[in-house]
């Protein structure tokens, strides 16, 4: 199943109250997915995100978890994919196309990066990971 994302022009430029930068989405393609990669960690799904994603995928939800899941304490990550020593990429992100493969359901996490509550008051740490910081 194909599910590739081309947006239909540039996408505008995206910021949030709090925080003192704002966002280029259109760098996203010259980066080559590093917010989809690097240390081990969580992506976390609620219910909602996860029926999206199944639906999307054209799998139950039960064979979507199955898969796609791991359980952490009471929440829910997406499994990752070990690319080399001390990196990870999400399951969905396609190495080939260096982009999110399920863009158009991503979970809330992936929406809204770069605006996460650690990079309010850490902005060389988001500059760091991120080309489309402004």
């Amino acid at each position: 199943m194909d599910h590739d994302f081309e947006p239909s022009g540039p996408l505008p430029i995206m910021e949030m109250a709090g925080y003192d930068f704002r966002f280029d989405p259109n760098a996203c393609a010259a980066c080559e997915g590093a917010c989809c990669r690097g240390e081990s960690g969580y992506i976390w799904m609620k219910r909602s995100e996860i029926e999206a994603m199944a639906e999307y995928l054209g799998l139950g939800l039960e064979d979507f978890g199955r898969i796609y899941l791991r359980k952490v304490g009471h929440r829910y990550s997406l499994t990752e994919k070990r690319l080399g020593e001390n990196d990870y990429a999400c399951i969905f992100f396609d190495e080939e196309k260096r982009r999110c493969g399920v863009y158009p359901v991503r979970p809330r996490q992936c929406r809204t990066f770069p605006f996460w509550e650690q990079f309010k008051n850490d902005e060389e740490e988001v500059r760091r990971e991120c080309p489309g910081i402004l």
